[in-house]
């Protein structure tokens, strides 16, 4: 999947591999990707898009 720059606050979209998905009572479908850098990137599911 790829991250919106508004969730990760860099300049561009990341690529990742999908790591976790729960379903928050509250936030709603949370998602969690790795990127090659290993660094761990969540939020709702608005900030993400499949590839």
């Amino acid at each position: 999947m790829k991250v919106s720059p508004q969730l990760t606050a860099l300049a561009d979209w990341i690529d990742g591999e999908v790591i976790d998905i729960e379903h928050n009572p509250f936030t709603g479908l949370v998602i969690s990707i790795k990127d090659k850098l290993g660094r761990i990137f969540f939020g709702q599911s608005r900030f993400f898009v499949a590839i």
